[in-house]
């Protein structure tokens, strides 16, 4: 029974560990960027949109679809860090343990 107790211990130490990575990642901020630096968005590392920069040479009516599509570019690369940053911190939060295949994480 002490492995059972034992064990239960540590399974909470992680929640409790979890809730704290959860709440510091809406503290971290990924950039991504296309168009050579024209188009900037920010995210949070759970992936919330924060910003969106345009250079104002983006702006004339015919490349407004243009811009479109290097904004939607610019959030891919921030989400893929975003991505990056949590599964770093994931792997910190479990001691190096790869979790199974398609785990997903309440968050």
């Amino acid at each position: 029974m002490k492995n059972l107790s034992e064990m239960l211990k540590k399974a909470q130490e992680m929640q409790s560990k979890m809730g704290d990575m959860q709440a510091e990642l809406d503290n971290v901020e990924v950039e991504g960027t296309a168009g050579a630096g024209m188009v900037t968005v920010v995210l949070t590392a759970k992936g919330d949109l924060k910003k969106v920069t345009l250079d104002p040479s983006l702006f004339t009516a015919e490349d407004k679809e243009v811009v479109e599509d290097l904004i939607v570019a610019a959030h891919a690369q921030a989400k893929a860090k975003a991505a990056d940053v949590m599964q770093s911190r994931m792997k910190d939060l479990t001691g190096g343990i790869d979790l199974p295949a398609g785990f997903k994480m309440p968050f």
